[in-house]
């Protein structure tokens, strides 16, 4: 009897372990991978999805007309491990039949703790206190020195109180957060009730806010929503967070707002282009941190891997997946 053709996978980067094992354990499957850390340079994209039957890509890995005609027909399913699809054509995707994987909610908890992070680093100067220590600065106690903003009694404002805006939100609430404010394309009612947040509109976000957290999608709406008259409708005194997507921001408008006093601080999960160039304005500023590690807990992108995998293989085998992003 003849033995089934395998199906042919390529994965664009070096995965985590629990997703590489599972395909490494797929009789059916026959897997390359891109076996490095740094993303796949475009020809050899378009030379290993050439005749693959699936393809597990990453959010940098740019899935456009051009790779779909270059990978022909028997693409049958694209896994990305990622929760952002922003790097697909999805009616490209869609026109052709294909099926999407993404790896939505696993990510939640550790995108949440690490937006806490970057409001507690900015809010309280510690890079700056950091610095000074090694460079000598900490001379003797002075009453005005280093100092920063409190979350007790503060208000917060966060724009898109989906998955991740709440769980930011309910790890602050011990903080003694006086009041929530969220902003988003409507109300909310059922998950704001259990943090007291007010819904409001995007200016009155700003100008309340002594704390700005953006977890939004990035859509046509969102995009350059933060600009410089959202930055001047801010508190001096008020930090910035964004931990959605880069292009939510205007980077040469948070600039100057940083530079002139305009706001406090900033701290940036993201930015357009990621990383930033070493020379990018931004860089050069104290109070400012970054960069890109949302999902970057051992346990989270493990998950994120196995996920991805099990989309996939899900499916290349005609079955349900466990998250797929219906077109």
């Amino acid at each position: 009897m003849r033995p089934p053709r395998l199906m042919k996978v390529f994965v664009t980067r070096r995965i985590p372990p629990e997703g590489r094992a599972a395909l490494a354990r797929a009789a059916d499957c026959e897997v390359e991978e891109w076996d490095s850390d740094e993303p796949i340079p475009s020809q050899e994209l378009e030379r290993g999805v050439t005749g693959a039957h699936g393809l597990l890509c990453l959010l940098s890995d740019r899935v456009d007309k051009r790779l779909l005609e270059a990978a022909g027909a028997n693409l049958k399913v694209i896994s990305t491990l990622s929760v952002g699809v922003d790097h697909l054509a999805l009616d490209e995707i869609k026109k052709r039949g294909i099926r999407v994987g993404y790896t939505p909610d696993v990510l939640t908890d550790a995108t949440a703790e690490l937006a806490v992070s970057l409001l507690l680093t900015t809010c309280r100067r510690l890079p700056e206190a950091i610095e000074e220590v090694k460079n000598g600065g900490w001379t003797s106690w002075k009453p005005m020195w280093m100092c920063g903003y409190g979350l007790s009694q503060s208000t917060v404002g966060i724009v898109g109180l989906g998955r991740i805006g709440q769980a930011v939100a309910q790890r602050l609430k011990p903080f003694g957060v006086q009041r929530f404010l969220y902003a988003g394309r409507q109300p909310r009612p059922q998950e704001a009730a259990a943090l007291q947040a007010e819904f409001v509109s995007i200016p009155q976000l700003a100008a309340e806010s002594d704390f700005v957290i953006v977890a939004c999608s990035l859509t046509p709406a969102t995009k350059g929503l933060c600009n410089k008259e959202f930055f001047q409708q801010m508190k001096t005194t008020a930090v910035f967070v964004n931990i959605s997507r880069g292009d939510v921001v205007n980077q040469d408008d948070l600039y100057q707002a940083l530079a002139s006093g305009q706001i406090a601080a900033a701290g940036l999960d993201v930015t357009t282009p990621e990383p930033l160039p070493t020379d990018h304005p931004l860089l050069t500023l104290k109070n400012l941190i970054l960069p890109h590690i949302g999902s970057a807990t051992h346990r989270t992108r493990n998950t994120m891997s196995l996920l991805a995998a099990n989309n996939l293989l899900a499916g290349l085998r005609g079955e349900p997946m466990p998250s797929e992003l219906k077109l």
